[in-house]
């Protein structure tokens, strides 16, 4: 099969499943990474900079809590993530997604299903890949980077994606439900609308003090929009 052109970073002690997971990922044009532990993981993902990792909870070395912490908070990166894990509680699947996770699959899984999810993944964040720049501000998804007149303002991950999906539908009303599906898929009974509106007033906070205060706007009964020009 044609190959896709997207790499896709396996993190998985377990070898046969590895070996599984690349071979359906390889079957429908992917090319397949693999990681067998936490720092492994690390290192792969520096050096071959992959469009999605899928990963594994529990892994030797450092923990998948841990790895996608670092590429979340320390490496700034918006890369989907897929957690693959053993852990069904639903306090541990929440705290994963909280972390910054994109999906999150249970074991035992089917591996078609796993590469349709990989598929919806990344359709729904392949807006993230693009750079864009309004009103002074510049955001680079990729690097999770965001800049103001040159200088850098540090956002959360998700304040790093909620503005990004503002600036991507500059001009448009976007409503809470449109922006708890984007923040927090798959999360209907945990987020609510008002988690929407503390992520607004944090990131209102943050461009403030460079007189963007009036950059996103609340439509009353409606729902948010970031004014362009």
């Amino acid at each position: 099969m044609e190959s896709k052109g997207k790499s896709v970073l396996i993190v998985e002690d377990d070898a046969k499943i590895r070996q599984l997971v690349k071979l359906y990922l390889e079957k429908e044009g992917y090319e397949a990474l693999e990681a067998e532990d936490g720092e492994d993981a690390l290192d792969k993902f520096k050096q071959f900079d992959p469009c999605l990792v899928i990963l594994d909870l529990m892994l030797p070395k450092l923990s998948g809590e841990e790895v996608c912490t670092m590429i979340r908070s320390d490496l700034k990166s918006t890369v989907p993530i897929i957690m693959l894990t053993a852990k069904v509680e639903e306090a541990e699947r929440i705290q994963g997604l909280k972390m910054g996770a994109d999906d999150y699959v249970t074991k035992p899984f089917s591996p078609q299903e796993l590469v349709t999810r990989v598929e919806v993944v990344l359709r729904r964040t392949a807006q993230r890949c693009r750079k864009i720049t309004y009103r002074g501000l510049t955001l680079k998804p990729l690097k999770g980077e965001i800049h103001y007149k040159g200088e850098s303002i540090i956002l959360t991950h998700h304040e790093f994606r909620l503005l990004y999906f503002l600036m991507s539908h500059a001009n448009q009303i976007l409503t809470r439900e449109q922006i708890m599906e984007e923040l927090y898929p798959h999360q209907e009974k945990i987020v609510t609308e008002r988690t929407v509106d503390v992520h607004i007033g944090k990131l209102r906070e943050k461009l403030r003090y460079d007189g963007n205060s009036e950059i996103i706007e609340t439509v009353r009964g409606m729902g948010y929009r970031f004014v362009a020009f």
